[in-house]
C-alpha cells in the first residue's frame, strides 16, 4: 500500500522587523558619525613618507602661500576655555554671547582686535576675506597669544598630550619665515614638539622602509 502524499505549503517569511533593524542601525549611524570639520583653507602641503595618521583630536594651525594663518580648534578641545582666557588676557570685550558665537565658528582668521566686529557681521566672512592672525615678527605674533592660551586651558595636564594635538599644515609654496614665526610662537609658550601636516606617499620601492611595511613588520613612528 503507498504512503499518503503530504501536500507541499510554500515557506513565508516575515522581513518586516529585519527591515526595521537595518533601518534603524542605518539611522543610528547617519546620526552618530562625526564628520569631518571643514579646513579653513585648502592649502596644498608637501608630500612625506608617514605611515601615522593625523589624530581627530587637534588643534591646526594653517599656513597659505600668501602668509596667512588660521587656527582650527576642534570640537573635542577645550575650545570655549581657550578663547574665554584670549578674551580675558588680552581685554578684547567680548561678551558671553559673543564668546559662544566665536566658539562656533570651524576656524579664527582674524587679528584679535577685529574679533568683536567678525562676530557681529549679519553675514560669515569666508576665510578668502580674512587678514589672517599676524604672525610677522616677534612684536606682532598674535599667534603666541593664542598659544599662550591654549596652555592656560591644559594648564594641569599632561603637556605631552598636548604637544601631540599640535598640528601645522603649510602650503608647499609658503615662505620660510612664516613657519619660522610660528616656530617662534610655540617655543615663546615652552612647547618644543608638534606635528606637521603633509600629503601621504608611498615608500620608495627597495628601501627600508618598504621592506618593513611589506612584510609587515612594526615601523617606527616617532
Amino acid at each position: 500500500m503507498g504512503r499518503a502524499k503530504i501536500p507541499r505549503k510554500s515557506t513565508t517569511i516575515d522581513m518586516t522587523a529585519m527591515c526595521d533593524v537595518a533601518f534603524l542601525l542605518l539611522s543610528f549611524f547617519i546620526l552618530a558619525t562625526k564628520q569631518k570639520p571643514p579646513e579653513a583653507v585648502t592649502v596644498s602641503a608637501p608630500s612625506s613618507v608617514s605611515t601615522k595618521a593625523a589624530p581627530e583630536k587637534s588643534i591646526l594651525i594653517t599656513l597659505t602661500k600668501e602668509g596667512k594663518v588660521f587656527l582650527m580648534l576642534g570640537d573635542d578641545t577645550k575650545k570655549k576655555e581657550i578663547i574665554h582666557d584670549v578674551n580675558v588676557t588680552r581685554s578684547l570685550g567680548l561678551s558671553e554671547a559673543e564668546e559662544a558665537k566665536l566658539s562656533k565658528m570651524p576656524f579664527i582668521g582674524m587679528p584679535l582686535g577685529k574679533l568683536k566686529a567678525l562676530v557681529n557681521l549679519n553675514n560669515p566672512l569666508p576665510p578668502t576675506q580674512m587678514e589672517g592672525i599676524p604672525i610677522k615678527d616677534t612684536l606682532n605674533n598674535e599667534m603666541v597669544d593664542w598659544i599662550k592660551s591654549i596652555t592656560n586651558a591644559y594648564a594641569g595636564t599632561d603637556q605631552a598630550k598636548l604637544q601631540e594635538m599640535l598640528l601645522i599644515k603649510g602650503d608647499g609654496e609658503a615662505l620660510y619665515p612664516d613657519f619660522k614665526n610660528i616656530k617662534y610662537a610655540l617655543k615663546k609658550n615652552n612647547l618644543l614638539k608638534f606635528r606637521i601636516v603633509t600629503n601621504s606617499e608611498n615608500a620608495p620601492a627597495g628601501s627600508e622602509l618598504y621592506n618593513k611595511m611589506k612584510s609587515g613588520q612594526k615601523v617606527d613612528e616617532e
